[in-house]
C-alpha cells in the first residue's frame, strides 16, 4: 500500500519553511499532496492559480509531490486521493494549540486519517507567508526566505501594485 500525505495550506506565497516540510515529507511518503485550500479569512495576494504554478515550479524536483487545490473539508480531499495521512509543519508551541484543535475535528469527521507534525527546521521558526508579504512589500531581501520563483513574482506583484 502507498503511503500518501496531503500537506495542506493557503501558501500565499509558499515560504522555504514550506518547502522543508514538503521536501522532508517527500522523503518519508511515496506521495504528498500539497494542497492550497481556501482560508475564507483571509485574503489572498495570489490567486488560486498563481499559488498553484509557484508551488508547481518550487516542487518540480520533487517526482512525488503533487500541487492541486480543494475547497471543502481536508478530511474530504483526503479521502478522495487516498491519503491516510496529514502532514503539517509546527513552527513554535502557539502552532501545535492551533494544530490541536484542528487535528481533534479531523480525528472527529475521520478517524482512518492521522495527522503527522513535523518541527519545522530552526532556521525557518519564524517564518510565514505574512511576514514575507510584509518585508516584499516594502523592498526588504527575501532572497533566503523563499524559493527564487517566489521572489520574482512577489516583486512583480508589489511593483504591479505601486502603479
Amino acid at each position: 500500500m502507498q503511503r500518501v500525505a496531503v500537506c495542506p495550506g493557503s501558501f500565499d506565497p509558499i515560504t522555504n519553511g514550506h518547502m522543508d516540510i514538503i521536501s522532508r515529507g517527500a522523503q518519508i511518503f511515496d506521495k504528498v499532496y500539497v494542497c492550497i485550500l481556501n482560508n475564507s479569512g483571509k485574503k489572498s495576494l495570489f490567486t488560486k492559480e498563481e499559488r498553484i504554478r509557484l508551488i508547481e515550479e518550487a516542487t518540480k524536483d520533487f517526482p512525488n509531490v503533487i500541487v492541486d487545490s480543494f475547497d471543502g473539508l481536508l478530511v474530504d480531499y483526503a479521502k478522495k486521493v487516498n491519503a491516510q495521512v496529514i502532514l503539517r509543519g509546527l513552527r513554535a508551541v502557539s502552532d501545535f494549540e492551533y494544530e490541536l484543535r484542528i487535528t481533534s475535528m479531523n480525528r472527529k469527521l475521520d478517524e482512518q486519517i492521522e495527522t503527522f507534525f513535523m518541527m519545522t527546521n530552526n532556521q525557518y521558526s519564524f517564518l510565514s507567508s505574512s511576514i514575507v508579504k510584509e518585508v516584499a512589500k516594502y523592498n526588504g531581501n527575501i532572497s533566503d526566505l523563499v524559493p527564487p520563483v517566489v521572489e520574482k513574482a512577489l516583486r512583480e506583484k508589489f511593483a504591479k501594485m505601486k502603479k
